[in-house]
């Protein structure tokens, strides 16, 4: 039998060279998704994730390198004790680098089928445009977007300049798109409303106005602090989308009784009852009567208070007159990191109420949805007429949606071209 050091050397030598082969076939970014699903990335996109990916595996690599060196150095049992702990060190790092090169490739494989590739190209491109007309006007930079598609109810992102599993900062926007939603996107908008509250403080200062602005120091204005995350989203959404980003979140949050009417301590999403409530009333805030009405009749038709708990229903009778204050706070409240401007008045949304919408659609006529200029200037208010029409007119929503998807695609490609 061997002597012990020779026993360990062996066994180190043994798993060092098997996270060395791991690591190299780690770093071959040809292997993780097709030639195809890359090439239906955006030019600037597929640079941007290629070189912070290759960055993410070289430094796998050097950590690699450097057990190698001290496996070759070591000489003494501690020693190679030593070199085992900075294998358990390289292992883990090995695995978080996994899990955010998998979590890039599973995003781009979804990309591997053109028409689909296509779609998503222009969801990027919607998806950056919306945070682009805000964070243009405060001088700071809109981060490149790669949306993927997945299945669920919610869409989801994983924000630009956060930290990822490797310890890398996250070089792009990544949105979740799911299957049900791709025909009319909205959703898109409310997780880019999380990008722009992340680079300005948006939720922290609705946070206080709420606080402050909700009856005081109190349960109910702490309850409503907490949601403010979600609330600057769905406003965001909504200034962008109007109608259809309001519609599209109802049928997200929809449900039964229980889910309704659920609270779980500490959960940012608002209680969904009072959420779609305060979505309706920010249609009835900036555009008066409309449909809007008839969707919160029904919601509270279906989900009448009494059907909820003792808890939810208490705190949904005392958030019921809070409401206009709500939503008036979400959309007027002067936000620093705006350069104290509020979200209207960096995005007017008069530019997607009803009628300015269907007046747009009057005056372009058919080339609204086949000129590529008109597509690529007013994709954001075509996302927007699109999700409206569906809302209002069920009988022609498969019409519609077929409508908004061949727009999407032209918008693709002049997005893959530009």
């Amino acid at each position: 039998m061997s002597d012990v050091v020779t026993a360990v050397r062996e066994q180190l030598s043994r798993q060092v060279a098997h996270w060395t082969i791991a690591t190299r076939n780690l770093s071959d970014l040809d292997e993780l998704a097709s030639a195809d699903a890359w090439g239906q990335l955006e030019r600037y996109l597929g640079v941007t994730v290629r070189q912070e990916l290759a960055l993410s595996s070289d430094r796998l690599e050097k950590k690699i390198a450097l057990l190698r060196a001290a496996l070759r150095a070591a000489l003494s049992l501690q020693e190679l004790k030593a070199v085992n702990r900075l294998l358990l060190e390289c292992r883990l790092q090995y695995l978080r680098t996994e899990t955010t090169l998998e979590f890039f490739a599973d995003a781009i494989r979804t990309r591997t089928d053109k028409r689909l590739g296509g779609l998503l190209r222009a969801c990027d491109s919607v998806a950056y445009r919306s945070m682009s007309l805000v964070l243009d006007q405060l001088d700071k930079r809109t981060p490149v977007v790669l949306t993927y598609l997945d299945r669920g109810l919610g869409a989801s992102i994983l924000k630009a300049n956060l930290r990822l599993w490797d310890g890398t900062d996250n070089p792009v926007a990544a949105i979740k798109v799911t299957l049900h939603n791709l025909p009319r996107v909205t959703s898109i908008l409310h997780e880019c409303g999380h990008q722009v509250a992340h680079q300005t403080g948006w939720t922290e200062t609705l946070a206080k106005g709420y606080r402050d602005g909700l009856g005081g120091s109190s349960p109910v204005s702490d309850i409503w602090a907490n949601w403010t995350s979600e609330i600057v989203a769905d406003t965001h959404a909504f200034v962008h989308g109007g109608f259809a980003a309001i519609a599209a979140l109802h049928d997200v949050v929809a449900g039964d009784d229980d889910m309704v009417f659920r609270m779980l301590p500490g959960d940012p999403h608002p209680m969904a009852f009072l959420r779609v409530l305060l979505g309706a009333q920010m249609c009835r805030l900036e555009f008066g009567a409309g449909p809007w009405d008839d969707l919160a009749a029904a919601w509270t038709e279906l989900h009448p208070i009494s059907a909820a708990g003792h808890e939810s229903a208490e705190l949904i009778l005392a958030s019921l007159p809070l409401l206009p204050r709500a939503a008036d706070l979400a959309l007027h409240q002067k936000v620093p990191g705006f350069g104290q401007r509020s979200i209207c008045e960096l995005i007017n949304p008069d530019r997607v109420r009803p009628e300015r919408l269907y007046e747009l659609e009057r005056r372009l006529g058919p080339a609204l949805y086949t000129s590529t200029h008109w597509i690529w200037t007013e994709a954001l208010r075509l996302v927007a007429l699109s999700g409206l029409r569906m809302a209002t007119m069920p009988a022609q929503a498969q019409e519609q949606a077929q409508k908004l998807q061949e727009c999407l695609l032209r918008l693709g490609g002049a997005a893959q071209a530009a």
